[in-house]
């Protein structure tokens, strides 16, 4: 089964209908949303295409598709736009022979980890940069951003399929960092 990864859409309805159509594309089951989904944040500009409001109209037509978890930028009353449940810090998602414990990365982050067994996923946004490897038996994945990449990247989403995860530039496809998983799913 695969899984599309994706994380601080920041508002934008551009990069939302982007990644959407990706999604589409890529055949996955399930959509999983890293939060700082509808609001830019008041420490970043307003993005192009900023219009939360179509945004979540967008997002809801997947609602029995989506897995989501709230960011730093997110607020309860961003519930009231959404029809599928975002207001949680994390999420565990149990697959056959791996556990991921997706978040934002604002409380739980590769500085403060939740407790996790050798062969697990920690799965999270919040910086903005893609990141694909193992670090001490877990495995660390970090989507990037559709709308606000740091450090000179891309707009990026994630796949995490039986056998690797990769981050995808959300404009050209183009594989921007992989990991091969250790444990076969």
């Amino acid at each position: 089964m695969t899984l599309f990864i994706a994380s601080d859409l920041h508002g934008s309805l551009t990069a939302g209908q982007a990644m959407l159509a990706r999604f589409e594309q890529s055949g996955a089951r399930y959509l999983l949303l890293l939060g700082d989904l509808l609001n830019h944040g008041p420490r970043n500009a307003i993005p192009a295409g900023y219009d939360p409001v179509s945004l979540a109209e967008h997002l809801n037509q997947y609602a029995d598709r989506i897995i989501a978890v709230r960011g730093n930028c997110d607020s309860e009353v961003d519930q009231m736009l959404l029809k599928f449940p975002f207001t949680a810090s994390y999420q565990q998602v149990l697959l056959p022979q791996m556990r991921l414990f997706l978040t934002h990365g604002h409380i739980y982050h590769p500085d403060n980890l939740p407790p996790l067994q050798t062969g697990d996923g920690f799965v999270y946004g919040h910086t903005h940069i893609p990141l694909a490897e193992y670090q001490e038996g877990v495995l660390h994945f970090n989507p990037g951003s559709t709308t606000i990449p740091r450090n000179g990247g891309r707009a990026s989403y994630g796949l995490l399929s039986d056998t690797e995860c990769q981050v995808r530039d959300l404009h050209t496809d183009e594989v921007i960092v992989s990991c091969k998983l250790r444990h076969a799913l």
